[in-house]
């Protein structure tokens, strides 16, 4: 039994499949017009740990994640890079590529489809034409849009007061616009660029692409439905509203979230400014233990990111490399045979109750010492750690840390803080060099 706390009830509820045995996984993917950021990660292995677990409790589990290849954002980097912005399927592949390799160094798994926008136009067109039909979208000088009115739900997931979002500021107030609330399914073009439509040549609203992509790899009513919080509202309350106008059913039965990764307790965004790409973050750290440092937090907890607390967790993830560097073992066992382990089921048991990833690494830890007297079940648990939690458990080279002139002041500071009986600034010191990867070892004075 699988507990899932669904967005749409703010509550933890058990799992329940369309089809028995199987899971329909929809996840938001990336605008690919600039390098993955750490939060992209998150959203990345959050969701690849979800698609493993399924696996093994034996689901047939099809997984589905997006790219946004054409989007405003992508034209304006096409036109800062290239001088042109219909040239912007090549900043997607640009940027498609990097992802790629960064959430491979992760090891994530490849989602069972990775559709684009630009491969599933005419789905897109028929889709909002059956919404024009409907009378849930309009025409509106070149442009469509969907009236929310139509639609009596409307922000039932962000729950949202609809008349406070109207008198609020994060609207894009419109004369065309029936309501200031209706958003774009068409964005016009009246230089005949992109595709051709019922309504013009014009491209897709952002929200339109993953009701349309769902439905096409997944079905008009899928299983799960994630992403990051950030999404919430507008573009899932939108495709939630869009999708159930026109299929007359639930969309996604679960909605999952992971909660924002942030900086100096603010939100790690592009737009702020205030973001690590994890190109920069692999300098320094091995991408697994970026991975550790993301499962060592429970998804829906914010997570303040810092380098202080990556070496942290770097020191325990080597310790449990070197605990089963020396395991070599039977990759053939079974979920049975896997779950005859004692630990193994307490792992599982937290992994079912929300994804609760801290938990069953507490009960990981707390049972080394059991683990080092039995073998088969050391085993066992090394490939459990892999295959549901992704860790390869390889050791990880050790640092070269090139001694500084920066450094190597610190080092004699601390030195002379020492013979001065300083010891308050000689911890301060300690504590400086240790951030910057130089562990000190004393000799007594």
């Amino acid at each position: 039994m699988v507990n899932i706390t669904n967005t749409v009830s703010g509550k933890k509820e058990l799992f329940k499949p369309i089809e028995p045995h199987k899971v329909k996984m929809y996840v938001c993917g990336i605008t690919p017009y600039d390098y993955a950021h750490v939060g992209h990660g998150r959203v990345a292995v959050v969701f690849d740990l979800l698609y493993r677990f399924f696996k093994f409790l034996d689901f047939d589990v099809t997984y589905c994640r997006n790219f946004t290849d054409i989007d405003d954002k992508l034209l304006k980097r096409a036109q800062e890079e290239l001088g042109d912005s219909l040239r912007y399927a090549e900043v997607a592949k640009k940027y498609i590529d990097s992802y790629t390799q960064d959430v491979k160094a992760l090891n994530c798994a490849d989602p069972d489809v990775e559709p684009r926008v630009t491969e599933v136009i005419p789905e897109i067109i028929q889709f909002i034409q059956n919404l024009v039909d409907g009378g849930y979208a309009y025409q509106a000088n070149g442009d469509v849009y969907f009236s929310i009115k139509t639609f009596p739900n409307y922000a039932k997931l962000s729950k949202h007061n609809v008349e406070d979002l109207r008198a609020g500021e994060r609207i894009e107030v419109s004369s065309i616009k029936k309501d200031p609330l209706d958003f774009v399914l068409w964005k016009g073009n009246d230089r005949g660029q992109f595709w051709e439509s019922p309504w013009g040549h014009g491209r897709p609203g952002w929200h339109i692409e993953c009701s349309v992509m769902a439905s096409k790899y997944l079905g008009k009513q899928i299983d799960i439905h994630g992403g990051g919080m950030d999404l919430i509202f507008p573009h899932h309350d939108n495709e939630i509203a869009q999708s159930e106008a026109l299929h007359k059913k639930p969309f996604a039965n679960y909605w999952m979230h992971n909660a924002f990764v942030r900086i100096n307790k603010e939100k790690m965004s592009k737009s702020l400014g205030n973001f690590f790409t994890l190109r920069d973050v692999f300098k320094q750290f091995d991408p697994m233990v970026v991975r550790f440092y993301y499962l060592k937090h429970q998804y829906r907890a914010p997570l303040d990111f810092s380098f202080d607390d990556m070496v942290a967790v770097e020191t325990s993830y080597r310790r449990l490399c070197r605990f089963f560097q020396e395991n070599s073992c039977d990759k053939s066992l079974t979920r049975a045979q896997l779950n005859e382990s004692p630990i193994i089921r307490k792992m599982v048991k937290f992994l079912a109750d929300d994804l609760n990833s801290p938990g069953m690494l507490g009960v990981l830890f707390e049972s080394l010492d059991e683990l080092k007297k039995n073998e088969v079940q050391r085993c066992a648990v090394k490939i459990f750690l892999q295959s549901v939690l992704g860790l390869t458990l390889e050791p990880l080279p050790e640092k070269k840390v090139e001694i500084t002139p920066e450094i190597q002041k610190l080092i004699d500071e601390r030195v002379q803080a020492r013979a001065e009986k300083n010891w308050a600034r000689a911890d301060e010191l300690r504590d400086k060099l240790k951030k910057m990867g130089i562990e000190v070892q004393d000799k007594k004075i």
